[in-house]
């Protein structure tokens, strides 16, 4: 089935991760005697990801990352829609395929010291994917953590220690080590970076991309920076109150957006480069609530270029220029 809002990356490599409408509700309650009210966390998303790329996902607070990221991460299973990991559709409420397909498909988080165990040694927390699902003995357990130590930067008398012993940066480095011990087909960063300080970002987004390159994984980089998008990033989906509103390559993103809101964001990139510099272009009035989303195009109430018919209809993803774009004056 191919999907008309799918953006493939590769369309001559075969996907290892293909999502097509995923869509999540949920449920809220307003206290007793009331119907509940629907969130629609996630709407429509579709994309097509090979090995050894990235897609970096972008936009506001709220707007669906981390949505997305459980349900690439079969945490949760979408209300809609249908996914794809390693060239094999999922099942939903099939236990023994998502137990399966888990370990194709690994998480990193924003927090690598909430993520870590404070009262086990790193070794074990490392070794645990490769006891829950290889038949490893004990001593081929121990090289792996070793072998995936090193990788990483660290060195293999780490494993004795806890996760308090280290810095920042070093635990992301054993949060990264712990995610890619499996040597998934997919990993997933989920603003991986934003609590490390600046020089030590680059030193971990140096990792991901030498892993990448050593491993050939595909990354979903969800991200609010976009400067560190443009340095890891092939192709980037900007989302907005759980939609898609522009899907292009990197190059052509970021030398050209098509969508308000992607041209605002970029408007909003730092640059210490004053010939690099754009002018900003101002964001008016608050994220909507995803309760009571507005009618039309959910972005036309801060939009500069709004009219009648951006508060009337919705915008479908189409094709523009090489890149998919919703927005009516495209």
């Amino acid at each position: 089935m191919n999907n008309p809002n799918q953006s493939p990356m590769s369309p001559s490599a075969a996907p290892v991760m293909q999502a097509e409408s995923l869509t999540r509700h949920y449920g809220v309650s307003q206290g007793a005697f009331k119907p509940k009210l629907t969130v629609k966390a996630l709407v429509d998303v579709s994309f097509s990801l090979a090995a050894g790329q990235t897609l970096a996902v972008v936009g506001e607070s709220g707007c669906g990352k981390s949505t997305l990221a459980r349900q690439l991460t079969l945490i949760e299973e979408p209300t809609e829609g249908r996914l794809q990991v390693g060239g094999e559709w999922v099942v939903p409420g099939d236990r023994t395929q998502y137990k399966r397909l888990r370990s194709q498909v690994q998480m990193v988080f924003q927090n690598p010291y909430a993520s870590l165990n404070p009262r086990q040694k790193i070794g074990h927390q490392i070794a645990e994917p490769l006891l829950l699902n290889t038949t490893l003995s004990a001593d081929e357990r121990k090289q792996k953590v070793q072998e995936i130590l090193q990788r990483v930067g660290l060195r293999p008398e780490h494993a004795d220690r806890y996760a308090h012993m280290f810095s920042g940066g070093q635990r992301q480095r054993i949060a990264i080590a712990r995610a890619m011990v499996l040597q998934p087909k997919i990993l997933v960063a989920d603003e991986p970076t934003s609590a490390l300080d600046v020089s030590i970002q680059a030193q971990v987004l140096n990792l991901f991309m030498d892993l990448q390159e050593q491993l050939q994984t595909a990354y979903v980089f969800i991200s609010h920076n976009l400067a560190v998008v443009e340095h890891i990033a092939d192709h980037v989906m900007v989302m907005y109150l759980g939609r898609v509103v522009e899907s292009a390559p990197k190059e052509a993103l970021f030398s050209r957006a098509l969508h308000p809101y992607t041209q605002a964001l970029l408007s909003a990139t730092p640059s210490i480069d004053p010939a690099q510099r754009q002018k900003k272009i101002p964001i008016t009035g608050e994220l909507p609530s995803p309760l009571n989303p507005p009618s039309g195009c959910a972005f036309h109430k801060r939009c500069p270029r709004a009219d009648a018919r951006c508060s009337s209809e919705l915008p479908l993803l189409r094709e523009v220029e090489g890149r998919l774009v919703a927005c009516h004056h495209v």
